[in-house]
C-alpha cells in the first residue's frame, strides 16, 4: 500500500480526479475500454464533482467506460441516500456516458422488488456476464468509515467472509440498515484499489489500516488491488499515522 497525503479535502478531491483521468485514459488506450467502481460519501462525491469541473475530463472516452458501484443503500431510484443519486448529480448527468454501461445496484423499485438478496444476486450476474467468474475493474474507489468499514463491509459482520461477489447486508450499524455491497473477492480482483479519506474523524481508521490491523476489525485493511493499492488522504485524516 502506498500512502499519499494532500493538504486538505479540496486538493485531495482534485488530485484524485486528475489521477482517475490518467488511469482510465491509459486503460482505454491499451484495451479500448475501461471500468471504474464508484463510492459515495462526502469525499467520493467530491471527487466526481471535481472530475466534472476539470477540462481534462474530455480525455476520457465516456461511451466506452463501464461504471459500477461498490455498495448501495437499498432505497428506491432517486432517493437522496443512494450513492447513485449523488454520482449522477455530481458527474454522470454531465458527461456522455452510455446508459447501457452504467450499472447502478437495484433498489426495492427494481425487478426483484423488496428482496435485497435477489437484487444482490442480480448484480452478481451482471458482473459475471461482463467479466466472467471474477470481476476485473481498472479502478475501484472506496471511502472509509470512522470504524474502518469500506463499501458496506462493517467490522465483524458476516459479509466479510462471504465468497459471493455481491451480498445483501442487513442490520448495518450505519443507517439505512439494508444495503448491497461488493465483497472482498470482488474488491481484491480490481487492478487498482484506492481508499479515500478526508477529515479528522477518519484518522483512527486510517492509522489502523497503515498499522496492519486485521480486516475483521478494520475492513479497510483487507482492501487491496492486484497491481496497486493507494491510501489517498488529507492531512486531517493522516494525523495519527505512525511515524
Amino acid at each position: 500500500m502506498s500512502v499519499v497525503i494532500y493538504r486538505d479535502g479540496q486538493l485531495l478531491a482534485s488530485a484524485v480526479a486528475a489521477r482517475l483521468v490518467t488511469v482510465l485514459v491509459d486503460a482505454q488506450a491499451e484495451r479500448g475500454s475501461a471500468s471504474v467502481v464508484l463510492t459515495g460519501g462526502g469525499i467520493g462525491t467530491a471527487v466526481l464533482a471535481a472530475l466534472a469541473q476539470t477540462p481534462a475530463r474530455d480525455a476520457i472516452d465516456w461511451p466506452h467506460l463501464d461504471i459500477w458501484w461498490g455498495d448501495e443503500r437499498f432505497q428506491a431510484t432517486g432517493d437522496p441516500e443512494r450513492n447513485e443519486t449523488g454520482a449522477r448529480a455530481a458527474l454522470l448527468d454531465h458527461v456522455a456516458v452510455d446508459p447501457g454501461r452504467v450499472h447502478p445496484m437495484p433498489g426495492p423499485d427494481g425487478p426483484d422488488g423488496d428482496s435485497p438478496e435477489a437484487a444482490a444476486a442480480r448484480y452478481a450476474s451482471w458482473l459475471s456476464d461482463a467479466y466472467g467468474a471474477v470481476p476485473s475493474f481498472d479502478v475501484l474507489m472506496l471511502g472509509i468509515g470512522p470504524e474502518g468499514h469500506v463499501a458496506s463491509l462493517f467490522p465483524h459482520m458476516p459479509a466479510l467472509t462471504d465468497s459471493r461477489s455481491v451480498v445483501a447486508v442487513h442490520d448495518s450499524p450505519k443507517p439505512p440498515p439494508t444495503r448491497l455491497s461488493l465483497t472482498f473477492p470482488s474488491i481484491q480482483a480490481a487492478r487498482e484499489v484506492w481508499i479515500l479519506a478526508s477529515g479528522a474523524e477518519k484518522a483512527d481508521a486510517v492509522a489502523a489500516v497503515v498499522s496492519g490491523s486485521s480486516p475483521a476489525d478494520v475492513p479497510a485493511a483487507g482492501a487491496r488491488g492486484t497491481e496497486r493499492t493507494l491510501l489517498l488522504v488529507d492531512r486531517d485524516a493522516a494525523a495519527k499515522i505512525p511515524a
